[in-house]
């Protein structure tokens, strides 16, 4: 199988790792990728969100499956134009897409399939956002309607703040605050069938003990010992399966994965988000454990085989992974420094590439916020953490910071 991966950041890092040790994948591209994904994929030069360049490139890498990693290229009908060439894609079409590109648009479909969601305003004037803050009180939740790459979210006791973030949106989608533990569900679909992937954590603010701004996410860790024992059941029985019945009744069947972000509270389990796409830092985590070869798993999704695709298996034992910043992530990051100790190694451990290129001279740079994932692996979480982090002390970039609590309470 010939596969091409869209997208350049940690998942796809995490994405062609797995695809490379899948006997079947005889052959793997990714466009653009990134310095480290260079070492397990050929690299091309693509626009992810023009569907005619990525349709011509996966014509001329003669890919038997494209895999669109990233949010931006399935709102944008990516994996339209690659089905319509008559090529499988594994990701989304547009109009279901939008379960991520709309936060809006997400609360219709929950609400029209009986999900349980945060009850929530969309409001396209400042007026209507101060009367939803008042209606729902503090916390308050401001969520901004369009993509922002996972920092379009503000969850503030700060009323000034919330207003603040809702005049910057063009609209925005105001809801209760939903308490409890969170957790990551992705679900894999081929329209019609449904299989979850084991549950994850992880931890969307900058510093550590969850404070300073929301980022795309700063670690993560699978399994959790703590969960209910029936937690993955009641999340596909209440949540995914309605979701893409509703999705499928309304002529837009979803294939992909649907990636549920979940407050575990006193009620139950609750949707706070909906994404399109494999969630980052989660899927470095969630892959690693997947013993499943990933490049049949995607294929079936792609063709609608996957209720023939048999049983998924995992690796015994934990990942966890630790995000790597630039300096001043999340706000504007610094870019062009040289990354070095990428050679050391570590038992059980390894590094994921997310926001990195090469120099003129052939050094790692950083190139985006999220710099680096080290992953470790273990019998348990501690052990897990304890190698990740054992990792990421022998890696040096100037002005980077990272959580130090990863996983720290499990």
């Amino acid at each position: 199988m010939r596969v091409l991966v869209i997208g350049s950041g940690g998942r796809e890092h995490a994405l062609c790792r797995s695809l490379s040790l899948d006997p079947k994948v005889t052959d793997l591209h990714c466009a653009p990728g990134n310095a480290g994904i260079a070492e397990v994929a050929a690299l091309h030069t693509v626009t992810p969100t023009d569907p005619g360049a990525v349709v011509g490139l996966a014509r001329r890498v003669e890919a038997d499956l494209v895999v669109i990693g990233p949010e931006a290229p399935l709102v944008a009908g990516v994996a339209d134009a690659v089905r319509e060439a008559g090529i499988p894609c594994f990701g989304p079409s547009a109009q279901p897409a939008m379960i991520e590109g709309s936060k809006a648009f997400a609360k219709e479909i929950m609400v029209a399939a009986g999900v349980p969601t945060a009850d929530a305003r969309t409001c396209t004037t400042s007026e209507e956002a101060a009367a939803a803050l008042d209606e729902f009180g503090a916390p308050y939740v401001v969520k901004d309607d369009g993509l922002a790459a996972g920092k379009g979210v503000v969850v503030t006791s700060d009323r000034d703040e919330a207003l603040r973030h809702a005049a910057a949106c063009e609209r925005v989608v105001v809801e209760e605050f939903l308490d409890g533990p969170e957790v990551s569900l992705f679900a894999l679909c081929d329209g019609t069938t449904a299989v979850p992937l084991q549950p994850a954590q992880d931890f969307k603010r900058a510093q550590d003990g969850d404070a300073g701004p929301n980022t795309g996410g700063m670690g993560a860790y699978t399994p959790l010992p703590w969960a209910p024992a029936d937690l993955t059941e009641q999340v596909m029985r209440e949540v995914v399966l309605p979701t893409i019945n509703e999705l499928a009744r309304r002529g837009t069947p979803y294939t992909g994965v649907l990636y549920a972000g979940l407050a575990l509270t006193s009620k139950g389990p609750k949707v706070i988000e909906f994404n399109a796409r494999f969630g980052d830092p989660e899927t470095q985590v969630v892959l690693d454990r997947l013993a499943t070869p990933l490049g049949g798993l995607l294929h079936a999704c792609a063709t609608g085989a996957l209720s023939g695709h048999g049983p998924l298996t995992y690796r015994e034992g934990a990942a966890v992974t630790v995000v790597l910043a630039a300096e001043n992530y999340p706000g504007t990051p610094a870019k062009g420094d040289v990354i070095e100790g990428l050679s050391e190694e570590v038992p059980g451990a390894y590094v994921l590439h997310a926001g990195t290129t090469l120099d003129d001279q052939g050094n790692v740079i950083s190139a985006g916020g999220r710099v680096l994932n080290a992953v470790g692996t273990g019998p348990d979480v501690a052990t897990a953490r304890r190698t990740a982090y054992a990792l990421l002390d022998k890696i040096r970039m100037r002005g980077s910071h990272h959580r130090t609590d990863i996983a720290a309470s499990v």
